[in-house]
């Protein structure tokens, strides 16, 4: 769509007086200019990635559970920080490796999961790397985590950190049973097979 009419008579009054060689007053050019300028201007465009898809970043991620449990199912949760520990998340200091989630008094707390104070902040106003950190969930699944604990003895693990598309920091949680010796047995004994078989594949190309 076109200008809005406001824009047409300074313009008109500016490109008449060029056109008989008189020099225009530079009030109606600078009223022309102040009207015109916002239609030309362009917003910048979107912070993409390659393609024109927004990406996520992952910050953390917790092999050892997956090797340690059998996983029954999974949720996305968020997690409640300051600002000292989202910037050390963003530098990708946190460990998932120790930690599990408990649930209490109707909230999911994460626990015994390390992460590093931020290293431009002095120690008063830094954060304690271990603390306990509230999962933000709907009440209905903290019910169902909850249900699952305390009914059959199920375990809840967070399996990966990352910064969605929006850049807000997610936490991907499973309840979890641990498992037997022969069930690990099995799982080393796959995860061999399929590098076997990856490594075959790559030798044959």
């Amino acid at each position: 769509p076109g200008p809005p009419r406001v824009y047409f008579f300074p313009v008109l009054f500016m490109f008449a007086a060029l056109a008989l060689g008189l020099s225009p007053p530079t009030a109606p050019l600078r009223l022309a200019a102040a009207l015109l300028a916002p239609a030309l201007r362009t917003p910048p465009p979107p912070l993409l990635a390659a393609g024109g898809a927004r990406t996520s970043k992952t910050v953390a991620v917790n092999r050892v559970a997956r090797r340690e449990f059998e996983i029954l199912d999974e949720y996305e949760a968020g997690i409640a920080l300051v600002g000292t520990e989202v910037k050390s998340c963003r530098a990708g200091k946190m460990n998932l490796r120790d930690g599990f989630c408990s649930v209490k008094a109707g909230e999911c707390w994460l626990e015994n999961v390390n992460i590093a104070q931020h290293g431009t902040t002095g120690g008063y106003f830094n954060h304690d790397e271990g603390r306990r950190r509230r999962l933000l969930l709907h009440k209905r699944e903290i019910r169902k985590i909850g249900q699952a604990v305390a009914r059959d003895g199920l375990t809840v693990v967070p399996l990966s950190a990352y910064f969605n598309a929006r850049s807000c920091l997610k936490l991907k949680i499973a309840v979890a049973r641990g498992k037997k010796l022969q069930d690990k047995r099995e799982t080393i004994r796959r995860r061999e097979q399929d590098r076997e078989v990856r490594r075959q594949i790559k030798q044959a190309f």
